[in-house]
């Protein structure tokens, strides 16, 4: 079977050293910019929208341990003392480990068959959340997710980037990362609904069900198990449904490389006729010369880690994940057990900070492909982080603290769409697309990742001064992103 660098081959004669600029010219001008706005406006409503569907359970899937908890699993697991930030850690080490490798997977197999095939198998794993009767049962199926989720979100940002020329990248991201935002504003509301389930099913066995014992108020109340399942075992059981059903929507939908969406498969039209193919792949190779992907080699994809210039990237985004991954586990817990509101208050007024963070990420995306500028954007955001987050900590007012986290997830959010274009945009060699193949999102991830790591491991219970002090230490170097890459500059 040809590989896909092979197949590339066969697609195009445009070579990366001396491109035929004639036979580019030709290719773009063969449409007028009306016609060329409807081929870029069809790759969008083809690619973005699925691509941030699958990020969307994606990130629902592997956060949606704050949800259950508050929905009763901590008390049914017993998830006293430290097992929850250990279950919230085991996730990251196989998501970290594999995410390289999982990228140069992607470039054999293709997006087509490597993203649907992933997203399906991590929502049948979901599904097993559901049926664990022992705490230290979660730390296999967290592993695993950690497995299959590890090459999703370092290939989708690679598939987008090979479409879209380097100063139309951060409005894409944005809108990617704005509907798999989704998941985090109305994962908490999603949950509730799918915990009004508790008592329904079949129940295989008692312990299945809910749960009933001594509380502080009834001390003495006996320990017994209701009918059907606990609504924390519904909250994974259907959004375990839900991800492998985008996952199969998912399979009909993708898109492959641009150079390949000419050929049909069995399971999909061709996406583009040749001329619209021609077209994508010469505006690309007339934005940055990088259209053509080489073969992979193992030298070659191994330099990228000696350049500083990603390291630099990947350390900046790390500060902000570690925000990210703070609020997404904590969030539902310091809302019910900090600041006092009920379980369902506490899930459904995760949305609100979210929805407004959505506003804010458009506003600088579109700021950022406009101005071709990117660095205002990340002080502006690590700024409102240094705003809001202590407030979350160190206030005694409930409303003044819920108001600072509204500034937290909407910098985190905003700035990762800004880093993922600003690496594909640099003009800082060899931070290119193709240079080095898949390697610098799978490492920039990679370090993503060690930060959220970090925030798991440190943050080893609800202590908000704890969540505040790393996130806010965390946007205080963050801001300092123009001296750090003048620095790798040298």
């Amino acid at each position: 079977m040809a590989s896909f660098a092979e197949e590339k081959g066969n697609v195009t004669t445009l070579e990366r050293i001396e491109s035929d600029t004639t036979a580019s010219d030709a290719a773009i001008t063969r449409f007028t910019p009306e016609e060329q706005k409807k081929i870029v406006r069809k790759v969008d409503l083809r690619l973005i929208p699925t691509l941030g569907c699958m990020y969307c359970v994606s990130l629902m899937d592997r956060t949606n341990l704050g949800v259950a908890m508050v929905a009763g699993m901590g008390v049914d697991l017993k998830l006293t003392g430290e097992r929850y930030s250990i279950i919230v850690l085991l996730f990251f080490i196989t998501y970290v480990a594999l995410q390289p490798p999982a990228t140069v997977v992607l470039r054999k197999l293709g997006p087509r068959l490597f993203l649907p095939a992933i997203v399906i198998i991590w929502g049948a794993v979901m599904i097993g959340f559901g049926f664990v009767k022992e705490w230290h049962t979660l730390i296999p199926l967290r592993l695993l997710l950690g497995i299959f989720e590890a090459g999703f979100f370092p290939g989708s940002a690679y598939l987008l980037s090979c479409w879209y020329k380097r100063f139309e990248l951060q409005k894409r991201n944005t809108v990617f990362f704005l509907i798999g935002m989704l998941s985090s504003a109305f994962s908490g509301i999603l949950g509730y609904l799918f915990s009004l389930l508790s008592g329904h099913g079949v129940q295989a066995a008692y312990w299945l069900g809910p749960h009933y014992g001594p509380t502080k108020k009834a001390p003495l109340t006996p320990v017994s198990y209701g009918p059907g399942l606990s609504g924390w075992r519904w909250i994974f059981i259907m959004q375990g449904v839900i991800t492998v059903l985008i996952g199969i929507v998912g399979w009909y939908f993708i898109v492959d490389f641009p150079e390949l969406a000419a050929k049909p498969s069995k399971t999909q039209k061709k996406f583009l006729n040749q001329d619209e193919v021609d077209f994508i792949v010469a505006r690309i190779e007339e934005d940055r010369h990088d259209v053509v992907a080489e073969a992979f080699n193992l030298k070659s994809y191994l330099a990228g880690a000696m350049d500083l210039k990603v390291w630099g990237f990947a350390f900046i985004f790390m500060f902000t994940t570690t925000i990210t991954y703070a609020i997404a586990y904590f969030l539902p817990i310091i809302l019910k057990d900090g600041m006092g509101f009920s379980p369902a208050a506490a899930n459904c007024l995760i949305a609100p900070p979210y929805v407004f963070a959505g506003f804010v990420m458009l506003g600088f995306a579109w700021a950022g492909d406009k101005y071709h500028i990117r660095s205002p954007w990340v002080i502006a955001n690590g700024v409102l982080a240094l705003i809001g987050l202590p407030m979350i900590g160190f206030s005694t007012n409930v409303g003044v603290r819920y108001f600072g986290k509204f500034t937290s997830p909407q910098q985190s959010f905003s700035f990762t769409s800004i880093n993922i274009s600003d690496q594909v945009s640099s003009s800082l060699p060899p931070l290119q697309t193709q240079t080095f193949p898949a390697s610098s999102p799978g490492k920039q991830t990679t370090s993503v990742d060690n930060g959220s790591v970090l925030s798991a491991a440190l943050l080893w219970s609800v202590q908000e001064a704890l969540v505040v002090s790393l996130a806010a230490l965390s946007s205080g170097l963050k801001t300092h992103r123009p001296m750090y890459l003048v620095l790798l500059r040298a």
